[in-house]
């Protein structure tokens, strides 16, 4: 369904532009709160951060061999099951806040970010997007499907960030079209359109479409009417 070097692309611009805004942020900033409770901006950050630069040891090793399981996608990598607990949930947050408090300053997430994405750059150009990988939690995925879930990470919670800041949102173009091909991609074309007119287009109406399935709009929408249309709503953490 999505294209590998598509995704690189989409991931580096995004990241680029991420890394850009924290790498700028003040002490006060850090310290903002955000919607995910109880992650401060730099919390936020942290885990991001790290969502995203883990891949990089991820591929450090071969290929996993074939063992006959059936890879996850990226959608079925966002189903309600094990990967969302309480438990792992807690962890998350945990970790997170643990590596904010041992930042250097406001901008080391940032750096970071800059510094992980160019050494993992490097490592991705060499790879296959159909190559194996297996999640923390153990779920097969190709690699292409893996990155599309890096994506989501940094868009949906670059949005976070961006709502903490008081700031316009950052979002790239291609990783926009990404998310959307995601969230919206086993949808009734016509039936989400008459939801919100534009979504296949106009790029302030595909934000405001998946803001409203993910948790992150103020504005009211038909639950059940994009429930009919075949919208996937996401299991997040």
């Amino acid at each position: 369904m999505f294209a590998y070097e598509g995704v690189v692309a989409a991931l580096g611009s995004e990241t680029a532009a991420l890394a850009g805004v924290l790498e700028g942020l003040s002490e006060a900033e850090a310290v903002a709160a955000t919607r995910c409770v109880p992650w401060d901006v730099a919390a936020l950050a942290a885990h991001t951060v790290n969502a995203i630069v883990r891949v990089d040891a991820m591929l450090a090793g071969p290929a996993p061999e074939e063992d006959g399981s059936v890879p996850v996608s990226a959608a079925g990598y966002y189903a309600p099951d094990a990967r969302f607990s309480p438990e792992v949930n807690a962890e998350r947050v945990r970790s997170a806040v643990e590596a904010a408090g041992r930042r250097a300053d406001a901008g080391e997430a940032g750096r970071a970010l800059r510094g992980g994405w160019a050494a993992l750059r490097e490592r991705l150009a060499a790879e296959d997007g159909g190559r194996r990988v297996f999640t923390r939690h153990g779920d097969p995925m190709s690699l292409t499907d893996f990155l599309v879930t890096r994506l989501v990470e940094a868009v949906l919670h670059g949005w976070d960030v961006a709502d903490a800041l008081g700031r316009e949102p950052w979002t790239t173009r291609p990783a926009l079209d990404v998310v959307v091909r995601l969230v919206f991609g086993a949808a009734d074309r016509a039936a989400l359109e008459r939801v919100f007119p534009g979504v296949w287009s106009e790029a302030a109406v595909m934000v405001r479409a998946v803001r409203a399935v993910t948790g992150r709009s103020d504005g009211s929408a038909d639950g059940e009417a994009l429930a009919a249309a075949g919208v996937r709503f996401l299991a997040l953490g």
